[in-house]
């Protein structure tokens, strides 16, 4: 008890330097905690824009050539059939899932009048094949069911609808479910409502029905404007990518460089991509957090190098009264110690409030920015940055108690 009064004592009589030294080290945590939470909500935000896709997909896009090849020009426009998706399927032992989509208008533009009674909306409107939601496994059914293999089979006029086309027709989901409404004039019935996060829930504005009498409807023939794919389990996506990309363009007469007659969006790849770069976002937020840190620890260790000068008389008095070596090191320690931990734990304390409080209020006032989604921190990391910081401040007190234990009598005695 009386080695903390003298050590509170000792620091009451140097408030001043004090506080800013424990400021150093309180800012440095608090920073590093910000700039971590930061830096996952900023991730949470990127794996938000494709998450609604499993991990694994692989989404194929036909364009136009861009180098020429056997005697073809460049420019020319690929088409994917139902046929491409037949080879896939028979010479692609890696597929565990196919299915494609067609756009009602176009991809750019897609937004098709729909009616209900007096009500009206625009929205996309898309002819898939079977085992499309098989993909697409993360898309949320509210009410009534899937699209399935059935319905492609027997070239059933049914639709699946988004939550934002229900919101605008119907009064309710449920009421929705059975309904028919009317697509360029043709009668489809509702049999299932769906929610999907993509784009910001405007993947939600969407209308899916069999590819089967997409056709029949609309028409299209054999065309297939996108092929979507997803590995067995054990297979690399990126591997089977590239089986696929040589089938299509061997088929289509496309060179083996030509990057852009058939685009791909492949979502492991993505998911490599974005793992890299927030690796690297990480390993630079903890550069730069551990800097600040340090400058903190240094700041402790001047502190105490001055502490120890200004003391050093009072330490010598003590040692010629017999004052054991260890007391007088062990009560610098607990002093550099206890600034540290004191303004650390304030730090953390503030961060994590500061990351809750930014987190309640964008889910409270349903804010949803594009590059930024509720911030959180790993408690295991905070608390093992919290005990890194009271290392470091054991450290810093460690050398400047070592040289006054030291100090005999008289050296003391002779100290201004």
């Amino acid at each position: 008890m009386d080695s903390l009064q003298e050590i509170l004592f000792s620091l009451r009589q140097n408030k001043l330097r004090t506080g800013l030294t424990a400021f150093g080290v309180f800012w440095g945590i608090l920073m590093l905690i910000l700039l971590l939470g930061a830096g996952r909500g900023m991730e949470k935000a990127f794996a938000d824009g494709w998450s609604n896709d499993v991990a694994d997909s692989i989404w194929i896009f036909p364009s136009t050539t861009s180098v020429p090849y056997m005697g073809l020009p460049i420019g020319r426009q690929i088409q994917l059939t139902q046929s491409d998706m037949a080879a896939i399927r028979q010479q692609i032992p890696g597929v565990r899932f196919l299915s494609s989509e067609n756009p009602l208008g176009s991809f750019m533009n897609s937004d098709i009048s729909i009616t209900y009674g007096t009500k009206s909306g625009s929205f996309g409107v898309l002819g898939v094949a079977d085992q499309y939601f098989n993909i697409k496994e993360k898309v949320r059914f509210d009410d009534g069911r899937r699209l399935n293999y059935l319905d492609e089979d027997d070239n059933r006029k049914v639709v699946v609808i988004g939550t934002r086309v229900s919101e605008r027709l119907f009064t309710t989901h449920l009421e929705a479910i059975g309904k028919e409404i009317q697509i360029n004039g043709i009668s489809f019935k509702v049999i299932g409502i769906f929610f999907d996060k993509g784009n910001q829930g405007r993947m939600s504005e969407r209308i899916y029905m069999p590819v089967t009498a997409f056709k029949k409807a609309f028409g299209g023939g054999q065309v297939v404007d996108l092929i979507t794919v997803r590995p067995k389990p054990g297979v690399d996506g990126i591997k089977l990518e590239e089986d696929i990309m040589a089938l299509l363009k061997q088929r289509h007469k496309i060179a083996p460089d030509d990057v852009r007659a058939i685009e791909v969006s492949n979502k492991a790849r993505e998911a490599a991509d974005l793992n890299a770069m927030f690796t690297g976002l990480n390993m630079f937020i903890w550069l730069v957090g551990i800097g600040t840190l340090l400058a903190g620890i240094v700041g402790v260790s001047n502190i105490m190098i001055i502490t120890v000068k200004e003391r050093t008389r009072e330490i010598g008095i003590r040692k010629a009264l017999g004052a054991n070596p260890n007391s007088i090191v062990g009560s610098l320690l607990f002093e550099s110690v206890l600034v540290t931990s004191i303004a650390g734990y304030s730090g953390l304390v503030l961060g994590v409030a500061i990351l809750e409080g930014v987190s309640a209020l964008l889910t409270k006032m349903k804010i949803e920015l594009p590059f930024f989604r509720q911030p959180e921190i790993d408690m295991g990391i905070a608390v093992s940055a919290l005990m890194l910081l009271i290392a470091g401040g054991v450290i810093a007190g460690l050398m400047p108690a070592l040289r006054a234990a030291r100090i005999t009598p008289i050296e003391a005695m002779k100290a201004e």
